[in-house]
């Protein structure tokens, strides 16, 4: 059980009087000891993202059982247990505080929690200034039953994503999310199994390496979402090492800290048995934001499109033509319209807005293709003379 003076203890350690660890030389490595004190020897600004699964704080009293009186296996390690909700709380400061200092101005953290503990884990988030952009429901496909009968089934964990700070500019992968969900736009309640089979560490004796050990596929959608090759990402409660894994099969960089030796011990093998087998192409997350600005009327002078030449939409419900200077021409009743493909598509449509990259379309033997695939050989053709 951690006391409230064994946080005090914690807490007042010395930046000052302690080597400091070069991240660099961390990288990929699993580091042994308190995760607080690790992180306070890190050299400041020098990580990219953070996922954090700390102690829950579960405060589980006696041993439970299934309704044919067989014990669950539940979390009831050391770990876990906390003298008062006030050590809780001192603890999660502490710890977010070092995970602060050490993350990037443009980083952004991840933290993993239940109802025993996500509450005031946010209320400490927001007071150390970090800036949460989402909070995110996992919701468990196979969640454990709720044996004695007398709550709802704990069916969901919750997962705070924060920037550093308001001013942040934070990665995020919009245009991979979308792809990852058959182009439509990644929500913020995810579906998916909680960690078992294959996938779940044993030892010799079959009993399980860690209880709350995460599924890949999480950590997997979480780093996609926020990482890029090359990124550093830090776990300071490293456990069976999921994100370690992870981020090794997608080719980022990992730092774990762990106290446990055991824990340790088969994370270490667990990553170790995986082979880097993804080139550096297949792991790359392009984004339409930071690709290069192409205006329409290049497509124009390149001889990609000729003055002229009719777009429609793809119902071939309203027309346009292609005037000389890049600005489309185009008439609906008594109306007549003159501007760019976005601010034209709008007013045929009657519409604030509209993309006229993906609405406007011109015709090339005998099919309709979008004119953001002429944009798109542009690019082609920009990056090969580059």
């Amino acid at each position: 059980m951690i006391h409230d003076s064994e946080v005090l203890s914690s807490v007042s350690t010395k930046v000052e009087s302690q080597k400091m660890l070069s991240t660099k030389e961390c990288l990929n490595q699993i580091l042994q000891g308190d995760s607080i004190e690790l992180m306070n020897k890190l050299e400041p600004e020098s990580v990219d993202v953070i996922f954090a699964d700390p102690p829950y704080n579960l405060q589980l009293n006696g041993d439970l059982h299934r309704p044919d009186n067989s014990r669950v296996d539940a979390v009831d390690d050391e770990w876990d247990k906390f003298e008062s909700l006030v050590a809780y709380d001192m603890f999660t400061k502490a710890w977010l505080e070092a995970a602060k200092r050490i993350l990037k101005p443009n980083g952004s953290i991840w933290v993993i929690g239940s109802y025993h503990n996500v509450f005031r884990m946010g209320a400490s988030i927001q007071d150390l200034g970090f800036w949460i952009l989402n909070d995110i429901i996992w919701r468990k496909a196979n969640p454990m039953p709720n044996f004695r009968g007398r709550r709802f089934t704990n069916a969901h964990e919750t997962m705070i994503w924060a920037a550093k700070s308001q001013d942040s500019k934070y990665r995020f992968n919009y245009d991979a999310m979308k792809s990852l969900n058959d182009e439509l736009q990644m929500r913020s309640d995810w579906y998916m199994p909680i960690c078992s089979g294959n996938e779940r560490l044993k030892k010799d004796s079959g009993e399980k390496v860690h209880p709350t050990q995460k599924p890949e596929a999480l950590l997997y959608r979480v780093l996609l979402a926020s990482t890029q090759p090359g990124d550093v990402v830090l776990d300071p409660f490293f456990g069976s090492g999921t994100t370690g894994a992870v981020a090794k099969k997608l080719g980022r960089n990992f730092i774990g800290l762990e106290r446990d030796e055991a824990y340790i011990k088969y994370a270490q093998e667990r990553i170790d048995a995986i082979e880097e087998g993804a080139d550096a192409s297949s792991l790359e997350i392009p984004s339409k934001r930071e690709a290069q600005r192409i205006p329409f009327g290049w497509l124009i002078e390149r001889g990609l499109l000729k003055p002229g030449t009719v777009l429609t939409d793809n119902k071939k419900n309203h027309i346009a033509k292609i005037g000389a200077d890049g600005n489309l021409i185009a008439e609906k009743g008594k109306n007549k319209f003159r501007g760019s493909i976005h601010k034209v598509g709008a007013a045929l449509q009657d519409a604030p807005s509209c993309n006229g990259w993906t609405y406007w379309h011109y015709k090339e033997d005998g099919q309709y293709h979008p004119i953001d695939q002429l944009r798109e050989k542009v690019r082609e053709q920009i990056q090969k003379t580059s």
